[in-house]
């Protein structure tokens, strides 16, 4: 038996992959490492790697702080919403360039495309404005559209390309047997395109759960419609910053995300490759 030795000119590429892993997770280790250390591990000026001993006080002080758990049931509100909405739209808008043949089918996947390239912070002034034209800042409503508006385009592009693998003849097979095209596309395609769907709506998730600058430029004057990354932002105690509970709180607000990622990692790489196949 023998082993499977690396090639040379690999090992600084596998060296540098290591390198970069370490590189990005070293915030999030010392986020959740800080979240366990006693205030006065925190503060000090030599500030250990590993925690000596470890603490719930700044877990027990985040989960009792005012608004914690009204603004957790915003952001899961408000994060769900945009994503169903999301995927309902792009379901039919996909279905429609990759099946139909229709005038403008091109003009529209280009308007598209430029709407997922376009930067978030350009948008932010026009959709200020049109908030407060239409008094609509300080409302969950207007965030979840704003979600919803930057994550169609993405879910658009993934999902085309995944009915476009789909074979019409399954389809046109389910027709022939007495459904009509949207029974047959219910019956046979959609229950295909799970993969698909998974891929985006994690896709969804990650960004609308995340998101801070838009929820704090439209969300001013009630506080309470506020999410949780904004209010991670403002945690404060009498003292200053409580840097224990801010880290406590930001390791919890994590963990959702952590744990859609883990449960949908075997069907993402599967959604997003068959999303970039054909076009």
């Amino acid at each position: 038996m023998t082993l499977l030795r690396p090639r040379p000119r690999r090992i600084p590429l596998n060296a540098a992959a290591v390198v970069t892993v370490l590189v990005c997770l070293f915030p999030v280790y010392w986020m959740i490492s800080t979240a366990f250390k006693p205030s006065r591990d925190i503060q000090s000026t030599d500030p250990d790697l590993f925690p000596h001993t470890w603490t719930l006080d700044h877990f027990r002080t985040a989960v009792q702080a005012d608004g914690f758990g009204m603004f957790w049931r915003n952001s899961i509100l408000v994060t769900l919403s945009a994503i169903l909405l999301a995927l309902l739209v792009a379901i039919a808008s996909a279905y429609a360039v990759a099946r139909m043949r229709w005038k403008g089918r091109r003009q529209f996947m280009l308007m598209v495309f430029v709407a997922q390239m376009a930067p978030w912070e350009s948008l932010i002034i026009p959709i200020y404005i049109i908030s407060r034209d239409t008094d609509m800042l300080d409302r969950l409503p207007t965030l979840t559209l704003v979600y919803f508006m930057v994550t169609l385009p993405f879910s658009i592009v993934v999902l085309r390309g995944f009915i476009a693998t789909i074979p019409p003849e399954l389809e046109e097979a389910a027709q022939v047997d007495g459904c009509t095209r949207t029974g047959a596309f219910r019956r046979v395609a959609l229950p295909l395109l799970a993969p698909g769907l998974l891929a985006t709506s994690l896709f969804g998730f990650i960004t609308a759960w995340n998101e801070f600058a838009y929820a704090n430029f439209l969300i001013i004057k009630h506080q309470d419609s506020r999410t949780l990354p904004v209010w991670l932002s403002s945690f404060q105690n009498t003292f200053g910053t409580d840097w224990g509970a801010t880290m406590a709180a930001s390791t919890l607000f994590a963990l959702p995300a952590l744990v859609v990622f883990l449960l949908l990692q075997r069907h993402v790489t599967s959604g997003f490759a068959a999303g970039a196949v054909k076009g």
